[in-house]
């Protein structure tokens, strides 16, 4: 069992130690559930690959976390041989605090085995980093960024040879050899200069940039739209690393009218002028509707810090607009790629889309309209990019695209991880299809509820921090297993998916079946009027989340659906103190 105060005191005796986390820890000398927080445990892979506030102590991102865990790596691939060391990694990083640092010591202490660097000489997004892994055949990737998280968060992703983040099974992997590292104090690293000079260090960005953009080229359907119907777009990179790549996409191909919100434009460590970071949250947006109405805009689009996020908002009449979820906008996309590729004659036959287990069914309702086979995963897009990359090996589907409910979209497979930038040219090309009909997207997003029936979701997030908060987490789960509900407001229970279990039980006849998916601590339950809802902890986040989904006739008839079952399970949250 670890014995934080024994690294408490290893950290402030290390005669070396970074002054300002010294001085952190001397501020909080007086703070022994602070202390125990920072030193209890070390950081581990999540959804998004590892993240956590940056401060001093094992538990958090710092310079001496960052050593070790590329250390980790860099003996993970050293062990996989020549090979993998010529291939090399591809480095990227954010605007956030200490990514650009981050990112230079996670080359230096690579470097130092004799593996080959990428590393990209300015801010780049997420999706850039999975191409330029696939496009220069490198072994791995890493981003340094902590997505849409708070400006106190950093994080380390790590990306495979195929572009995707790893998986749980590669994770332990390297994890393995991470906890080889017992003193990440003392981890060494390379000179940089030197590593420049013999070639193990080279900078990249713009030949890969404009690679990319040469190929998003192959992933529209109405190329001619954007000369046709001119669409007016305001942009926001909510201060991230979106600005340049987008605003060059959407001219490059023929978008021209497009408005940057200028406070959120310059990348910004602090997220100054951003009230949110997260472009599934309506206070992102604040600014950027400002922008909308003075300017008449067709479509608005914010992306977060490493751009592999983007919401969306519309006009909703003549005066007004609506920002929408993303199971929406995902809804949105999916018929218009499918009923174009149609059109034209470009559905195949083995046609199938990927989407995770707590993203709207809506989607599968407009695939299967289509005869296109929807297949379910875990959260996070590591697990859609894998199945990507699992079709292309085996030929079983040829994948047509990939989302999660979080805001997060995959169109053309050249990137292995959800793009804010691809689905921004996507979305302003969908945009000029229906404007050239005499609709708006919103106009389309109603066709859509009427042909299909009213989804609806809602996402309830209970923070939780601290190693308490981890307890609380568990036990909670722990009850709602425990309770076995047959009946949730009023509808019956007919199936519950136990994913820590890898279980799928019919309540109707009592008949369980596997759940062919890795095992996950997340229960899911099915009702009989198709309602669900689903519990999971963050993979990101000290957060407990539980996603909630209902169809009815009429959008009044799902929304009171949705308000019936969030107040059960609020019920149940009350009932053990959580709220």
């Amino acid at each position: 069992m670890i014995n934080w105060r024994e690294r408490y005191n290893r950290w402030m005796n290390y005669p070396d130690l970074d002054e300002r986390l010294r001085e952190e820890l001397q501020r909080a000398k007086d703070n022994e559930p602070l202390l125990e927080d920072l030193f209890y445990a070390d950081l581990e892979f999540g959804t998004g690959g590892m993240r956590a506030e940056m401060g001093p102590g094992p538990n958090r991102m710092n310079v001496y976390t960052v050593r070790k865990i590329s250390e980790g790596l860099a003996r993970f691939i050293a062990e996989s041989g020549q090979q993998a060391k010529a291939q090399g990694v591809v480095i990227a990083y954010d605007s956030r605090n200490k990514s650009s640092d981050f990112a230079i010591e996670s080359a230096k202490v690579i470097g130092r085995h004799g593996i080959r660097v990428y590393l990209f000489d300015r801010l780049c997004p997420t999706p850039l980093l999975s191409f330029a892994v696939r496009h220069l055949h490198a072994f791995a990737g890493i981003v340094i960024t902590a997505s849409h998280n708070p400006p106190e968060y950093n994080g380390y992703k790590i990306y495979g040879s195929d572009g995707v983040q790893i998986t749980p099974a590669t994770a332990e992997q390297i994890m393995a050899k991470v906890n080889e590292v017992t003193d990440e104090l003392s981890v060494e690293s390379g000179d940089e200069a030197s590593l420049r000079q013999s070639g193990l260090l080279v900078q990249i960005h713009d030949d890969i940039l404009e690679a990319y953009v040469e190929r998003l080229q192959t992933i529209r359907l109405n190329p001619e739209s954007s000369g046709t119907s001119q669409v007016n777009i305001v942009f926001t990179p909510l201060h991230g690393t979106a600005y340049e790549p987008i605003r060059l996409v959407l001219s490059r191909f023929g978008y021209n009218q497009v408005t940057v919100v200028t406070e959120q434009a310059n990348p910004d460590p602090h997220f100054t002028n951003a009230a949110s970071l997260n472009p599934e949250e309506p206070h992102a947006f604040e600014l950027a509707l400002q922008y909308g109405k003075r300017t008449n805009a067709d479509l608005i689009l914010a992306t977060d810090p490493d751009a592999d996020r983007i919401g969306v908002a519309v006009k909703k009449g003549p005066q007004g607009y609506t920002i929408l979820s993303g199971n929406q906008i995902g809804a949105l996309l999916l018929d218009y790629l499918l009923s174009e590729r149609k059109r034209k004659g470009l559905l195949p036959d083995n046609g199938t889309i990927v989407k995770t287990i707590v993203t709207s069914e809506f989607a599968r309702a407009i695939a299967a309209d289509y005869g296109v086979d929807t297949v379910d995963t875990l959260t996070g897009f590591k697990y859609i990019g894998e199945k990507i990359s699992m079709y292309e090996r085996s030929g079983q589907y040829t994948f047509l695209f990939g989302f999660e409910e979080s805001s997060g979209y995959l169109i053309g497979d050249f990137v292995r991880d959800k793009d804010g930038i691809q689905t921004a040219l996507m979305l302003a090309d969908m945009c000029a299809f229906h404007k050239s009909s005499g609709k708006s997207i919103y106009d389309g997003l109603i066709e859509l509820y009427k042909r299909y029936g009213f989804y609806s979701e809602d996402l309830y997030s209970l923070s939780l921090k601290g190693k308490a908060g981890v307890e609380k987490i568990r036990a909670t789960l722990s009850f709602f297993r425990q309770q076995g509900f047959t009946e949730v407001a009023g509808k019956k229970v007919m199936v519950v998916e136990d994913f820590l279990a890898g279980t799928c039980r019919e309540m109707v006849n009592g008949t369980s079946t596997a759940i062919p998916l890795p095992a996950s601590d997340v229960l899911k339950y099915r009702l009989d009027d198709e309602s669900w809802f689903c519990l999971r902890p963050s993979g990101t986040e000290p957060k407990l989340k539980v996603y909630l989904g209902t169809k009815g006739v009429t959008s009044e008839e799902s929304s009171q659906k949705l308000r019936a079952l969030k107040n059960f399970v609020l019920e149940q949250f009350n009932a053990l103190g959580l709220i």
